[in-house]
């Protein structure tokens, strides 16, 4: 089971470094190994008894991690999995009373400081913004963009965050961003499973990577093993690196350089680390590192035991090649260190370990019982027998959780409902004060909410004057795009067909020649990384445009934009952001694929995105001219059968905004409301017209955005004068229309204005068939919206208006 030696086991030279500073580092490496794989150890204990609800570790890949840890300088970013808390801890990038703390899952963001016990432990993140949302001097620090769980989902984002570097080296514009970049000498490290390596997500970064020659260096920790599913079934060859070699460097220099190396080898690992980042560093050349022969002594987590599908002669082989083993043997046999000497570091580590554990679980306890301490005091101050029975018990029980007391609480005051006593107004006081201070542990910052949030970008209208040229739509985003370009040397834009003609739509026309590839650049089919590639790039202070070609194509990308960077803020509370505006174009158009509106899909998985639906090109120029002003992510949806029709070119293209939000009733009436957005209100305008004529005047309100929606409540405001509503649009029944209604009727109190049932008109259930009759038989028509309005004042007033069928 010995795989391939591709270096020799020597560590890398250093000049003037003592045989004494030699030793000294390496036993400060071990016992930093020693201690990670104690805690890994202790937090899979603390699982199993209850005072943690999951565990997963680095256990077995510690050896490896020291080397990585070596090679990573202030400036550099890693985006790593759930395996890395080893380098974490060598980097000085995690401590151990803080691994604890989130493994315990301590709200406190001094306790946790990557994610307020937010994220699943071995989930790590680093600080880049301060407690005011404004970016931190990241060139000075060890940066870690926020792990998700989604095995290959971090790769994307390395694409982003390697690129950054290639751009701040090559791009003099971008030397005034000090705080980002020094040269672009920074190297993005990823680490990914090798199982994860099946993942389409990470073919699709290496590959866009050996594209773009960046200074990437991923890492791949090989265990054999996908939970319990062998390499045999996951890798062609069951050698990742072996498949890959047609990535290998040519003559040329394009491609990367791939390095193979043992994971108990300790010198082996830290002199190809030196080497391989030191290529990638100097050069920008993507480097790869696969790691064999690692071990998972633990298993994959606690879900289970790794006895139940390895057989005993890999365990025993897992036993004899354990990295910590192999480097401890290769201490003693070096004259390193002594085994007496290890054998007391390995007792204080464990003795630490052990500290560092009680303390965290003690500051996780301490607020908990101070607030069952109060609830009980008060709970003893009624004259109700069976909860102050109840409220001791709970005082007595082991370990009761912050549930525990509010559900208490709430059981007390529902007990209560008829007492008038003070002890259940102080329970109810206690109960808002909690509920406050919980929906801060556990419910903020889904947004940055910072000063500048693009919600606090105010309106400034569109200017027109006797000159103002009335253009196609396309030309409106041109001059746009154009202006702001020419402001913010931060923006650049990327996507399928984006750089040399301009987009498909002729939106960036022309700006590819203006501003240059850096800027305005076309890259390949690759949806996932077009999306993550944005976020890492935003993640290191850039302002990207990432274009998805259409709407229908969204789905490709939707696991990185839902699981990376809707939740981004909200997994770090508050203190990393992305302000990536992703653009697209959708809703109608002719055939299968070309004009989808999964509005509902998008609505109920991106929370966390600002999503934009203008209804035409001028308010689309508007939208990014805020967004493009504030630093929260967005998605623009345009219209894709928009772009040529005509509008009035403002005179202050690149400066006039649209408030997020901000719904606006684009046609006045009073017999009934229809709430609509994008290509839809002009068929609905167009309907508007001939119910006028048959008696029927309706009132037409664009919410303009699904998130945030209608914050001002125009919607409901028009219900108050109608009493009538109809909601339009081109997704499945139950799609963004069941969104609109809820927001309406539940969120702002509609309900209470109506004289009859709320109607919704939306597309049929399946893709739209190709061709001008395939549309019009599938999406509503004017037709359509003409004959529902008409049916719903015929229900009201059957006298007035008879039936039509």
């Amino acid at each position: 089971m010995r795989g391939t030696q591709v270096t020799d086991n020597i560590l890398p030279e250093q000049e003037e470094l003592s045989f004494d500073d030699f030793k000294s580092i390496i036993i400060s490496d071990y016992k930093i190994a020693y201690e990670s794989r104690q805690a890994s150890l202790l937090g899979r204990k603390e699982v199993l008894t209850g005072k943690a609800k999951f565990g997963i570790f680095g256990d077995g890949k510690e050896v490896a991690q020291l080397a990585l840890a070596k090679a990573f300088k202030a400036g550099d970013w890693r985006s790593g999995y759930y395996r890395d808390q080893t380098f974490m801890l060598a980097a000085g990038m995690l401590t151990m009373p803080e691994f604890f703390a989130q493994l315990y899952a301590n709200t406190d963001t001094d306790a946790d400081p990557g994610s307020g016990g937010r994220q699943m432990n071995c989930h790590f993140a680093t600080r880049l913004l301060d407690e005011h949302g404004n970016w931190m001097d990241n060139t000075k620090t060890k940066n870690s963009s926020a792990d998700i769980s989604p095995t290959g989902g971090q790769m994307g984002r390395l694409v982003g965050l390697a690129l950054a570097s290639k751009l701040f080296r090559n791009n003099s514009e971008l030397e005034y961003l000090k705080n980002f970049s020094v040269n672009g000498n920074e190297v993005a490290f990823g680490t990914i499973g090798n199982a994860s390596t099946s993942e389409g997500i990470f073919f699709e970064s290496v590959n866009a990577a050996g594209v773009l020659q960046i200074p990437m260096a991923i890492s791949i920790w090989d265990d054999a093993y996908g939970i319990s599913v062998p390499a045999e079934y996951q890798t062609t060859k069951q050698d990742i690196s072996e498949i890959l070699k047609g990535f290998q460097r040519d003559e040329k220099g394009e491609g990367y350089e791939i390095f193979k190396v043992r994971g108990w080898d300790y010198p082996g690992l830290c002199e190809t680390y030196e080497k391989a980042i030191k290529i990638c560093r100097d050069q920008h050349i993507p480097v790869m590192i696969h790691v064999t022969e690692m071990t998972q002594p633990q298993g994959h987590s606690t879900s289970g035991s790794h006895e139940r599908y390895k057989d005993k002669a890999r365990i025993a082989w897992e036993v004899e090649y354990d990295c910590m083993l192999q480097m401890r043997k290769w201490m003693i046999e070096s004259a390193i260190s002594t085994e007496e000497e290890l054998t007391e570091i390995e007792i204080t580590a464990k003795a630490y370990i052990r500290d560092c554990q009680k303390k965290a679980w003690a500051d996780f306890n301490s607020l908990m019982k101070s607030e069952l301490e109060a609830v009980v005091e008060i709970i003893q101050g009624t004259n109700d027998q069976e909860l102050i029975n109840a409220a001791n018990a709970l005082k007595a029980s082991v370990d009761p959780s912050r549930k525990d007391v509010t559900g208490m609480v709430r059981h007390a005051i529902r007990m209560l409902r008829n007492d008038h006593s003070e002890a259940k107004q102080e329970l109810q006081n206690w109960y808002q004060q909690q509920h406050d201070s919980n929906f801060e542990r556990y419910n903020s910052k889904l947004f940055t909410g910072s000063l500048e949030s693009p919600l606090n970008v105010k309106a400034i209208l569109p200017e027109y004057n006797d000159d103002s040229k009335v253009v196609d739509g396309r030309e409106i985003l041109n001059a746009c795009f154009d202006s702001n370009f020419s402001r913010d040397a931060r923006i650049l834009a990327f996507g399928e067909d984006v750089g040399a003609i301009g987009d498909v739509n002729q939106g960036f026309a022309g700006l590819q020649a203006k501003y240059g590839k850096r800027r305005i650049t076309d890259t390949g089919i690759r949806e996932m990384t077009i999306v993550g590639q944005g976020i890492g790039l935003a993640m290191r202070g850039l302002r990207p445009i990432a274009e998805i070609q259409y709407l229908d194509y969204l789905l490709f990308a939707l696991n990185i934009l839902s699981d990376d960077l809707a939740t981004l803020s909200y997994r770090t509370k508050g203190r990393q952001k992305a302000p990536l505006i992703v653009r697209t174009r959708g809703h109608r158009l002719e055939g299968i694929w070309h004009s989808g509106s999964p509005m509902g899909v998008i609505i109920n998985s991106l929370r966390g995105v600002h999503v934009c639906v203008p209804r035409n090109m001028t308010q689309a120029a508007g939208m990014y001219n805020t967004l493009l002003r504030g630093d929260e992510p967005a998605l623009v949806i345009e219209c894709l059968n928009g772009y040529r029709l005509k509008e009035k070119l403002p005179s202050n293209i690149g400066e006039f905004t649209v408030e997020l939000g901000k719904a606006e009733i684009i046609r006045e009436g009073s017999d009934m409301t229809i709430v609509s957005y994008g290509s839809t209100l002009r068929i609905v305008e167009q309907a508007a017209e001939e119910l006028e004529k048959m008696g029927i005047n309706v009132e037409i309100v664009d919410p303009q955005t699904f998130l945030p929606f209608d914050l001002d409540n125009l919607c409901s405001q028009s219900l108050r004068k109608t009493s009538k509503l109809l909601v339009v649009g081109e997704d499945v029944p139950g799609g963004s229309s069941a969104f609109i209604l809820q927001q309406v009727l539940e969120g702002q109190n509609g309900y209470q204005y109506l004289d009859g049932k709320p109607r919704t008109l939306t597309g049929k259930p399946h893709r739209t068939p190709y061709g001008s009759d395939g549309d019009y038989f599938s999406k509503p028509s004017v037709d359509d919206v003409i004959e529902m309005v008409y049916e719903m004042m015929n229900e009201s007033a059957p006298d007035k208006f008879p039936k039509l069928f």
